[in-house]
């Protein structure tokens, strides 16, 4: 079996990862910080889907902590404890993350932009 794996260009962001800036920023503004299953909810109840696969979700969320366009960092034990349930890793989205999201929302921009011009040069050959 071969696997194919996406390649990016350097300073691009997959859609998943724009879909993560996005709501982590407006959790981030209610709350200070945002946990991935709180980032899942938000992202099914935004487009109607179901939950994101906790396993594309989670990698993306460590793919971006390395990449720091994510801050993130273990909450505090005695929180966890005291509410019965398993510490939450907490992320931020940095001045870097932020700055990345504003491109990439250039580039879909631009790109969106651009269709009607390549559709009706694609008609003009057909």
């Amino acid at each position: 079996m071969v696997m194919c794996v996406a390649r990016r260009k350097p300073g691009t962001l997959f859609p998943i990862e724009v879909d993560i800036l996005e709501t982590g920023l407006a959790l981030q503004a209610s709350d200070g910080c945002f946990y991935g299953f709180a980032l899942a909810r938000q992202l099914s109840a935004r487009d109607g889907s179901a939950l994101t696969a906790h396993g594309t979700l989670y990698k993306a969320l460590s793919r971006m902590a390395e990449a720091g366009i994510l801050d993130a960092s273990w909450e505090d034990p005695s929180s966890a404890e005291v509410e019965g349930r398993p510490r939450r890793r907490l992320y931020t989205v940095t001045a870097e993350g932020e700055r990345a999201l504003v491109k990439a929302q250039a580039q879909m921009n631009e790109h969106e932009a651009n269709l009607p011009r390549i559709a009706r040069a694609g008609a003009t050959f057909a």
